[in-house]
């Protein structure tokens, strides 16, 4: 089974570096997972299989909050999320709403923790980014497409602050 699910996982990640893939990916899959993730306590996903992670944030602008699931990498204990929006010339809303409020709020197979999110810049973001696109081939098409900006990386790290 394992293999099978390597190799959905690839192909997954082959049909996502597409335009029309990272589009579908961005409008449909995440709604999905929006309800899949937690039905299935993070263990079901459209993306990656354990590599996706349901993050609740609150609107920069309307203060409501707002979900999104996305592919993560752990770095020791820390979350490593890419603020790639498919290749789009700007940064997703959540990106933003990071920004204005860093308190998160995520799901994924682990369960549901509190985490505080930053982003990395300079050598650490240019090394994480690496890492993510190493894993997940479309964020290097990604960053060919998203001319004029670069990508941004961020990082979430436990809270130990209650929300």
């Amino acid at each position: 089974m394992a293999g099978f699910a390597d190799w959905l996982s690839r192909v997954g990640v082959a049909a996502s570096s597409s335009k029309l893939g990272g589009i579908f990916y961005f409008v449909v899959c995440r709604r999905i997972d929006s309800v899949l993730i937690p039905l299935s306590k993070g263990r079901l996903s459209m993306g990656p299989p354990g590599q996706t992670v349901l993050v609740t944030t609150r609107g920069a602008k309307s203060g409501r909050t707002r979900k999104a699931s996305l592919a993560f990498l752990f770095e020791g204990d820390d979350m490593i999320l890419v603020a790639s929006k498919g290749g789009s010339p700007a940064h997703p809303a959540w990106y933003h709403n990071m920004k204005a409020d860093p308190r998160v709020v995520v799901q994924h197979r682990g369960g549901i923790e509190e985490r505080i999110a930053r982003e990395a810049i300079g050598d650490e973001r240019d090394r994480l980014f690496a890492r993510m696109a190493g894993s997940f081939a479309n964020f290097a098409a990604y960053q060919k497409r998203a001319t004029g900006r670069t990508i941004p990386v961020m990082v979430l790290a436990r809270s130990k602050v209650p929300r």
